[in-house]
C-alpha cells in the first residue's frame, strides 16, 4: 500500500499550527479574564459593548486584535467560558493564560492524532472506472452510461484541470456519475490526466479549442446527437467557452460552482493571489508546471487554519465508520492533485485573478472573447452557499449573464455539493429534475 502523503503540503499546515501557538504566547500577556469578559481597559466603550453575546472584543489589547483569537464560534465560546469561569472565581490572570495554553495543547494533539489516524486508515476502494472510448495524450473519455443509460440525455462532464476527475465517482455509495446513469442519463466523463511532454506547452486555448473540442466531437459521435455540457469548478469555464465555440454540438449547459467574477469575493484578495506569480516563476521555469504542493498552498490561503480544524474533527470519528471512510476518500482525492502547466498557470493567475478578465469581457480563447450573454442554450447554474473556493458572488455573476438560466442555490460547500454526505439532495436530484424537464 502506498503511504498517504496528506495533508499536502504537510510542512505548511504544521507550520501554521505552530504559528498559531506562537501568536497565542505573544498575545497572552495582554489577555486575562477581565480582558476577555469586559474588553481591554485601553479600548473604547464601544469596543467593550461589542464584546457581548460571545463575540470577541475589538480593542487593540483584546483577543480579536491578534491571530491567537479563535475564528470558529466553538473556539470563541470555549475561550469565553474559560475567562468567565476564572473571573467568577477570582483567579489570577496567569491561570487564564495557563488554561488557554492547555486548550491549544489539546488542539495540537488532536491535529497530530487526526493526521496519524488518516495515514493509518486503509484507503477506501472506489469503483473501477469504465474503459475509455476515446483518448488523446494523457486524457480519456469514459462512458458511465453503458447500456443502461442508452436513450437518456447524454452528458459530457468536464472537471477542473488541477484535480482528478474521480471526485465525481468517489465511492460505490457516493458517485454522482453512477447516480445519474442509474437514473437514465448517459454521463461521459473527460479525464484530463497528468500533463506530459505534449501538454506542458498547452495554453487555455489549446485545452479548449483543441482537446476539449475533440472530446466533444467524440462524445457526439458516440451518443449520436448533441450533449449536455457539464462543467465543474474550473472545468465550467472551459465548458462555457467550448459551448460558445461549438453550439451545434451542445444541447444545454450546466455549470457547477463555476467562478466568473474573480473580484466579487474581494479584488484585493484576488490581486494578492496574482501577485504570487513572480515568486512562483522559478517553479514554473524548472518543471514547466505549477506543482501540486504549490497549488495546495494557494488553495489554503482563504482559510489557512481550515485543514487543521478538519483533521482535528477526523480524530473524533469512528475510524471504521462511514464518515471516516468518506473523509479518507475525499482527502485521498484532494492530496492526489494534478500539476497545472505553466502557460495556463500564468493565464489563470495574471488574467483571471489579477485582471478579472472573464467578468471584464476580455478573456479570449483562440482570439474570440468569451461572452456568456451570447449563448442561446438552456442553462443550469448550481451555486453552493458554503463555497470557500468559489465565492457565491463570483458564480452568481454568471446567472445575470446567461439568459433564462435555472439557478440552484445548493446548501453545501464546493466539494460537498458533488461528493459529500448530502450531495444527492444538494445537487444530484435537483440537476436530474432539470434534465428531465429538458428531456421529458
Amino acid at each position: 500500500m502506498t503511504p498517504r502523503r496528506g495533508p499536502r503540503p504537510l510542512p505548511l499546515h504544521l507550520s501554521l499550527a505552530g504559528m498559531r501557538r506562537v501568536a497565542a504566547l505573544a498575545a497572552l500577556p495582554l489577555l486575562g479574564p477581565a480582558g476577555m469578559c469586559q474588553g481591554n481597559n485601553k479600548g473604547s466603550n464601544s469596543s467593550n459593548k461589542r464584546s457581548n453575546k460571545g463575540s470577541p472584543p475589538s480593542s487593540p489589547g483584546s483577543p480579536s486584535w491578534n491571530p491567537a483569537w479563535p475564528r470558529s464560534s466553538a473556539g470563541r465560546q470555549e475561550m469565553a467560558r474559560i475567562a468567565a469561569a476564572l473571573a467568577a472565581g477570582g483567579h489570577r490572570a496567569e491561570a487564564f493564560q495557563e488554561a488557554v495554553l492547555r486548550v491549544l495543547a489539546r488542539q495540537d494533539a488532536a491535529l497530530i492524532g487526526g493526521i496519524a489516524a488518516y495515514r493509518r486508515q486503509a484507503p477506501p476502494e472506489g469503483p473501477p472506472p469504465p474503459p475509455a472510448i476515446w483518448t488523446e495524450g494523457g486524457s480519456a473519455l469514459r462512458d458511465y452510461g453503458g447500456h443502461g443509460g442508452a436513450g437518456g440525455p447524454a452528458l459530457l462532464v468536464v472537471p477542473s484541470l488541477v484535480n482528478r476527475a474521480r471526485v465525481l465517482d468517489l465511492l460505490p455509495d457516493s458517485s454522482c456519475l453512477r447516480f445519474l446513469a442509474a437514473s437514465g442519463a448517459r454521463p461521459l466523463l473527460l479525464e484530463w490526466g497528468e500533463p506530459g511532454a505534449l501538454e506542458r506547452g498547452f495554453t487555455l486555448t489549446d485545452y479548449i479549442a483543441g482537446r476539449l473540442e475533440r472530446a466533444l466531437a467524440a462524445a457526439v459521435a458516440a451518443t449520436g446527437g448533441k450533449v449536455v455540457l457539464v462543467g465543474y469548478c474550473m472545468g465550467g469555464l472551459l465548458a462555457l467557452a467550448a459551448a460558445q465555440r461549438c453550439p451545434d454540438r451542445v444541447a444545454a449547459l450546466a455549470l457547477w460552482a463555476v467562478p466568473w467574477d474573480f473580484w466579487a469575493g474581494g479584488a484585493a484578495e484576488a490581486r494578492a493571489l496574482a501577485a504570487t506569480l513572480p515568486a512562483l516563476e522559478p517553479l514554473l521555469e524548472l518543471s514547466g508546471a505549477l506543482p501540486v504542493e504549490a497549488l495546495q498552498a494557494l488553495f489554503a490561503l482563504p482559510d489557512p487554519f481550515g485543514v487543521a480544524a478538519k483533521y482535528r474533527g477526523f480524530a473524533r470519528l469512528d475510524p471504521e465508520g462511514p464518515a471516516a471512510r468518506r473523509f479518507g476518500a475525499l482527502e485521498d482525492w484532494l492530496n492526489d492533485g494534478v500539476p497545472l502547466v505553466a502557460p495556463v498557470a500564468r493565464e489563470c493567475l495574471a488574467g483571471w485573478y489579477g485582471a478579472n478578465s472573464p467578468a471584464r469581457g476580455v478573456w479570449r480563447v483562440a482570439g474570440e472573447a468569451v461572452s456568456p450573454a451570447r449563448l442561446g442554450l438552456p442553462a443550469f447554474l448550481a451555486v453552493p452557499s458554503r463555497d470557500r473556493i468559489v465565492p457565491p458572488a463570483s458564480a452568481l455573476a454568471l446567472a445575470r449573464l446567461l439568459p433564462g438560466a435555472a439557478l440552484h442555490r445548493a446548501a453545501a460547500g464546493h466539494v460537498g455539493m458533488v461528493a459529500g454526505r448530502g450531495a444527492e439532495a444538494a445537487l444530484w436530484r435537483p440537476f436530474l429534475a432539470w434534465l428531465r424537464q429538458l428531456h421529458p
